[in-house]
C-alpha cells in the first residue's frame, strides 16, 4: 500500500479544484455561426446579429479576433443578445441565404476579391469594403449600423449595449 504525505494529498486536491473550476469557466471566445446556421437560428428566435467581416491578410481583423472578441464582457454580451457571424470576404464558398445564392465572382480577377455577401452587407459606395468591417443587424434583419475600422472592446461594448 502506498502512503501519501499530507503535502501530496493537498497538492492533488488543489489541482483537482483548479481543473474543475477552469472547465466550468465561461467560454472565452464568441460562438461564431455560418450564414446558413444564422438563418436557421434566426427563424427559430429572431435576435440582433453582429457580423465580423475579415480577411486573412488584415492585421486589424486579427487584432479584433484576439483582443476584442475574447474579452469576457464582450463574449457575454454577444452570447446573451446577438447571433454572431464571422466571414472571410475572400471566401470562395457558395452561400445560400435568405432564398438567394451568394458567391465570389471576383476570384482571380483582382488582388483582394470580395464575396458577394460581403459586398451586399458591408460595401461603402465610394470606398468599397474596408476591413475590419462590423455590421450590426436588428431583430428584423435590417442593417442598423456598419463600422469599417478596428473597434476596441470598450467601443464595441458601447455599440452592442446601445
Amino acid at each position: 500500500m502506498v502512503k501519501l504525505s499530507i503535502k501530496v494529498i493537498s497538492y492533488l486536491i488543489i489541482v483537482l479544484v483548479f481543473t474543475s473550476t477552469s472547465s466550468m469557466a465561461q467560454n472565452d471566445t464568441v460562438n461564431w455561426l455560418s450564414f446558413e446556421e444564422l438563418e436557421s437560428e434566426f427563424v427559430k428566435e429572431p435576435k440582433k446579429v453582429i457580423i465580423h467581416f475579415y480577411a486573412d491578410w488584415c492585421v486589424y481583423c486579427k487584432k479584433m479576433e484576439e483582443d476584442v472578441y475574447t474579452k469576457p464582457e464582450v463574449v457575454k454580451t454577444i452570447e446573451d443578445d446577438y447571433y454572431a457571424v464571422k466571414f472571410n470576404v475572400e471566401s470562395t464558398d457558395i452561400i445560400s441565404f435568405g432564398g438567394r445564392e451568394f458567391k465570389n465572382l471576383n476570384v482571380g480577377r483582382q488582388r483582394n476579391p470580395n464575396h458577394q455577401i460581403a459586398e451586399y452587407l458591408a460595401n461603402q459606395k465610394e470606398k468599397g469594403i474596408v476591413l475590419p468591417a462590423t455590421v450590426i443587424l436588428n431583430e428584423k434583419f435590417e442593417i442598423n449600423q456598419r463600422f469599417f475600422t478596428y473597434l476596441s472592446p470598450k467601443s464595441l461594448l458601447k455599440i452592442l449595449k446601445y
